[in-house]
């Protein structure tokens, strides 16, 4: 028997407004899920399925700028993790297991078979390409093809830290520690880190007010904040644990893979991309964008078309 939660009227008129503004001539949905779980999304368009997850500290909203270009080509689903955005925020053991990347991976091929897609393609951005590559892991057959956006596994950040990347990424490392340290110091300091460090690089075109105001919402929102802590908790455990367990198994993502950064970010700065991904994929395609790390709000139309050549490739 499904605990999924009922949704509320405000949730539904603020999603409404939200998807009516950025993303015209896509619906929202709301769906409830199992496990006291309702995940929030937009979808439009006409064509094959295609799912977008993003990245912190950020919502569906990244991906306002090459929806619907996309949406020409594919029925274009963009949906905020679970902790994120507008989806709910459901209460997490201290094993933190209830923001692994498998079960937020199983939020989202929930989502799709209700919206009626046993099968899609799949974009990931930041902590939603983490979730990406375990859904991918763990349901094969659901995911036909796979763009990574500026990571590595987990497994491989960890295992070769250095002082320059743990200065650039510190946040994993503030983030993860035990409640409610990085609440507090970053619920305190919430304008702050996002004006100031985070989306410091950004223009006012590729990050207008108003969008970044809906950013700041959710990281000073405590469930929220506390949501977003527990998925770096989790990806300093149980996501450490079983990417390393498949990559001494030898475990590969089978369907067509395409790898991105930014040539002025940190991950290929300090990894060597095509590297990295040939130890975890057995096809990849390999392509850095002119961006840091935000591309789908830094570099939409490079990004744009990289990702369309690849997912129309089969037709």
């Amino acid at each position: 028997m499904s605990d999924a939660p009922e949704d509320s009227e405000d949730g539904i008129t603020r999603a409404r407004a939200l998807a009516n503004h950025f993303f015209p001539g896509f619906a929202p949905v709301r769906l409830a899920l199992d496990h006291d779980v309702l995940i929030n999304a937009v979808i439009g368009g006409q064509g094959p399925p295609l799912l977008l997850l993003h990245g912190f500290p950020q919502s569906l909203l990244e991906w306002r700028y090459i929806t619907a270009p996309l949406a020409q080509h594919f029925r274009v689903v963009a949906a905020d993790l679970r902790g994120y955005g507008d989806s709910s925020r459901p209460p997490s053991g201290e094993d933190h297991r209830a923001y692994s990347n498998e079960q937020m991976a199983a939020d989202q091929v929930q989502l799709m078979q209700k919206l009626g897609f046993e099968r899609f393609a799949l974009v990931g951005h930041d902590r939603g390409a983490r979730v990406a590559h375990r859904l991918a892991l763990e349901h094969p057959a659901a995911v036909s093809r796979l763009a990574l956006i500026d990571i590595v596994p987990g497994v491989e950040f960890y295992d070769h830290l250095t002082r320059g990347l743990a200065r650039a990424y510190h946040h994993w490392f503030l983030l993860s520690q035990p409640a409610p340290l990085p609440e507090t110091l970053y619920g305190n300091n919430a304008d702050f880190l996002l004006r100031q460090h985070f989306f410091r690089g950004l223009s006012s075109d590729q990050l207008p007010e108003e969008v970044l105001q809906l950013y700041l919402q959710n990281l000073q929102d405590a469930d929220s904040l506390h949501a977003m802590c527990e998925d770096y908790r989790a990806g300093a455990t149980l996501d450490y644990a079983a990417e390393k367990a498949d990559l001494q198994a030898g475990r590969k993502l089978t369907m067509p893979l395409l790898n991105l950064w930014g040539e002025r970010g940190a991950m290929g700065h300090f990894f060597d991309m095509p590297a990295v991904w040939a130890k975890y994929a057995e096809q990849v395609q390999n392509q850095p964008l002119p961006g840091g790390h935000w591309l789908p709000e830094e570099v939409p139309q490079a990004l744009l078309s990289t990702l369309l050549p690849f997912f129309r490739a089969d037709g």
